[in-house]
């Protein structure tokens, strides 16, 4: 039975007041990445506009070192998202299929310290990071957003284990398979869609994290957030329109993922919501 028609109009307004508000910032942007310096602040608004590339143009005069920096960013947060998925779907396999009062500790712990600001954790982290001689690489940064990290994937990813009978593991047992061939012959080809979720969320995160990488990078593992932060206090003043490049060009491939696996978040939100 169709629901009445008010009921879908207000429900259609809804939605389009909530993307009306989320993509309206980012079109603003985008739209002055082209606009000649002196047309982005001129009020009203200029929506008709011949498009210049004259901001971008500026962007690698000026600040070339912004696509290290963005390169930077992708291996990060691709280095992150891997271990944090894989980490993620070992310890929800777990939780799933073995029940002990020590496992019911840890996963109360986990949620508990995904509860903990990050900014808490940095001052007692910077000397033991500094003692392992991390400092400004790669790979502190991406261990440092995989753990924080692996709390959430565990539970979007135990969810969809939980849903995949348990008659699988037992069927795979009696052919001979151990719980590691158990683990990656059954449940990871039927929990990918969870995976691919939980890695957006991650990705998402990496590419956009900041505090982190102000605190633990300097010049070689620095990230392209770092860069924006840096143009908004540049001496000389704000380059409005090479900073609405830059923010596009760190914006694009973000937002074109996200819109590609929309399918993928809605499951890994919704996981678990129609178990039995």
């Amino acid at each position: 039975m169709s629901r009445p028609w008010p009921i879908r109009l207000l429900r259609h307004l809804a939605l389009a007041m909530l993307v009306l508000w989320s993509g309206f910032p980012i079109a603003l942007v985008v739209v002055s990445s082209f606009k000649p310096p002196r047309d982005i602040f001129v009020y009203p608004p200029r929506w008709l506009f011949e498009p210049t590339f004259e901001n971008y143009t500026g962007l690698v005069k000026r600040w070339p070192e912004f696509f290290h920096h963005l390169a930077n960013s992708a291996i990060v947060a691709a280095g992150a998202t891997l271990l944090a998925v894989s980490a993620s779907a070992l310890a929800a396999y777990a939780y799933s299929r073995w029940r002990s009062r020590a496992l019911t500790a840890t996963a109360f712990f986990m949620i508990f310290i995904r509860l903990i600001p990050p900014i808490v954790i940095t001052l007692p982290l910077f000397p033991a990071i500094n003692e392992l001689a991390l400092n400004d690489t790669h790979l502190v940064l991406i261990l440092l957003y995989a753990t924080f990290f692996v709390s959430l994937g565990t539970l979007v990813l135990r969810a969809f284990v939980d849903q995949i009978p348990r008659e699988l593991d037992e069927a795979a047992m009696v052919d001979g398979a151990g719980p590691f061939a158990v683990f990656r012959r059954v449940i990871l080809p039927l929990c990918a869609q969870g995976m691919v979720a939980v890695g957006v969320f991650v990705l998402v995160y990496a590419w956009n994290e900041f505090l982190f990488a102000f605190i633990f990078t300097t010049t070689k593992a620095k990230t392209a957030p770092l860069t924006l932060s840096e143009m908004t206090g540049a001496i000389d003043g704000v380059e409005w329109g090479v900073l609405f490049a830059a923010t596009t060009l760190q914006l694009a491939p973000i937002v074109a993922l996200v819109i590609m696996a929309q399918k993928y978040l809605i499951a890994g939100l919704t996981a678990g919501a129609t178990k039995g």
